[in-house]
């Protein structure tokens, strides 16, 4: 019950713990809670941004949560590369198709045979190589809902 009313009583914001834990990563600092939101929802919605700082898309992605007050908790992928259950569950999610980073170097290096590969394949090398993996990918109450960047699907897939 304690825990219950320091959450309800930090008005839905990560706790400090995150904060200083993120000093040091180059993420963005997280935006305020949007005051409109109840703290039911507060309570019952979790967002983590899978990504790396100074990727373009994942910028831009974090300004727009922080222009519509979404709290989030982002993860850097080069310094904590998820491991190979949570991305069988995101590929179970999502597919692997659009989670597949074609535009970097990691996957221009894959042999051709890349384009034969099973879900199961593509499961292997994500964990092998986080820089696979498409930016940001976004987790919702513990369930991949998006990856990318498109503003209009972030509403929809994040319910706001």
């Amino acid at each position: 019950m304690l825990f219950l009313f320091l959450f309800l009583s930090s008005n839905c914001q990560l706790s400090t713990f995150n904060e200083e834990k993120r000093a040091g990563t180059g993420a963005p600092p997280l935006p305020q809670p949007n005051c409109q939101l109840s703290t039911v929802n507060c309570l019952y919605m979790s967002i983590q941004i899978y990504g790396i700082p100074n990727c373009g898309t994942c910028k831009k992605a974090f300004q727009w949560l922080k222009d519509n007050a979404v709290t989030y908790e982002f993860i850097n992928t080069k310094e904590q590369p998820p491991t190979r259950e949570t991305i069988h569950n995101w590929v179970d999610s999502l597919g692997f198709q659009p989670m597949r980073n074609t535009s970097g170097q990691s996957y221009r290096a894959l042999g051709d045979d890349k384009k034969e590969w099973t879900s199961e394949k593509w499961v292997e090398a994500f964990a092998r190589d986080a820089m696979l993996l498409k930016r940001p990918l976004f987790v919702k109450d513990g369930t991949a809902v998006l990856v990318g960047f498109k503003a209009e699907l972030i509403r929809e897939k994040l319910g706001i």
